[in-house]
């Protein structure tokens, strides 16, 4: 009996384990609908997501927000600051650490100084981009801006949301008094895109946008709303230049569209956080992604589409609104090629394969990897499926050898 009821336990912890990190069930957070729930901080989250701060918060892996009411944001907004420097005052109200109602009345010492998003931009002065929490008597918790005077800061009203130990939306009495953050910010210099990448070895891509009609436009329109740009360098544009020339006008546009995502990331943003981004080509409405997976491994970031794997080899630009940052290969969607599979046996001698008629070829120098779709618009859900199968049957065949190694 002890011997089964182990078992038994054995068994529902496992496959606690299984539900909790198999894919699509562990999801990320979304700042934008917890505090949508909330109308008395409509104002606040309305800024957090003019100023782009919303996007990045959602990416972060540890974060906490110190909201204020539509009360408290009035003193903000009569000061009449631009968006830019509204977006450095907000930013001041990110902490880039956990810190739970729990946690705050538990803290060594009575106080600590962590570091804000202000300060991880690099756009405060010195520390200025920090805060210091204390717990004073009675479990009263004060906040306050490094520049500013202690007295003058802002206190813990109550927990909004907590996600321990990742995410924590606490509201606060006031916006944090900062001289720093609340400086003008000069407004940033027009950016030329295809000026840009000639002089950083993108030279083939930058044509490539002039020559397809509306794509070069659509990202010069996007970057004053927020760009990151991944733009192949001159021998991976001339490596896939054959499959290139034989996609429909549609499909051009399409893929170039591919390498652009309508958020602004710094390097060191993609070298902290891992996840999937949308694209420019992503059709909210539509069945079709376009989207891939950002991936770090120390200082090394990769994007992973499926079908290939790039590598980002330098920064080109890394100033809000735009992040430009080259790539060692071309992206191919998912939803044009064929997803990476082990390459077929080869066929007789004598008896070749006939193309099938409108399929695109890959170019021979990029390997096996580059099998295209049968259609080129075909749909990812089916290999999607097959992955998630084969993750699943692992993490079963995993549970039965625990069970079997209890008994």
């Amino acid at each position: 009996m002890e011997m089964n009821a182990m078992r038994r336990r054995c068994v529902f912890f496992l496959f606690l384990v299984v539900a909790c990190c198999a894919p699509g069930v562990c999801r990320g957070y979304n700042i934008t609908k917890i505090l949508a729930q909330h109308p008395d901080f409509s104002s606040f989250n309305h800024y957090l997501t003019v100023t782009r701060l919303a996007s990045e918060i959602n990416r972060r892996d540890t974060i906490t927000v110190l909201a204020v009411d539509n009360a408290g944001m009035a003193s903000l907004l009569a000061k009449h600051l631009t968006l830019p420097t509204i977006r450095h005052v907000l930013s001041l109200h990110v902490l880039v650490d956990y810190f739970g109602a729990k946690k705050l009345h538990q803290l060594s010492h009575g106080s600590t100084t962590t570091s804000s998003m202000f300060q991880a931009t690099g756009a405060a002065p010195g520390t200025t981009g920090y805060v210091n929490i204390t717990d004073h008597k009675a479990g009263h918790v004060t906040f306050a801006a490094a520049d500013d005077s202690p007295d003058a800061g802002a206190s813990f009203v109550k927990a909004i949301k907590e996600i321990p130990y990742n995410l924590s939306v606490i509201q606060i009495s006031k916006v944090l008094s900062s001289p720093e953050a609340e400086a003008p910010v000069p407004p940033p210099a027009p950016v030329n895109l295809t000026e840009l990448m000639y002089k950083k070895n993108c030279k083939a891509f930058a044509d490539l946008l002039r020559a397809t009609a509306g794509v070069q436009k659509t990202f010069d329109d996007s970057v004053d709303g927020g760009l990151t740009l991944f733009c192949p360098i001159d021998s991976a544009v001339k490596a896939f230049a054959p499959t290139f020339k034989n996609l429909t006008a549609e499909h051009k546009t399409l893929i170039l569209l591919y390498h652009g995502v309508p958020v602004y990331y710094s390097i060191q943003m993609l070298k902290s956080n891992n996840g999937v981004v949308n694209t420019l080509a992503t059709d909210g409405g539509a069945a079709k992604n376009y989207n891939y997976t950002v991936q770090n491994d120390g200082e090394v970031v990769t994007l992973e589409t499926r079908v290939i794997t790039a590598t980002v080899k330098a920064t080109i630009n890394d100033a809000d609104p735009l992040g430009l940052y080259s790539i060692d290969r071309f992206l191919r969607p998912s939803e044009m090629f064929k997803i990476a599979e082990a390459p077929a046996e080869a066929p007789a001698a004598g008896k070749k394969k006939k193309a099938k008629k409108g399929a695109e070829t890959p170019e021979a120098a990029e390997g096996p990897d580059e099998a295209p779709a049968d259609d080129a618009t075909a749909d990812s859900s089916d290999a999607a499926g097959k992955t998630a199968g084969l993750w699943m049957a692992a993490a079963a065949a995993a549970v039965v050898a625990a069970v079997a190694g209890v008994v």
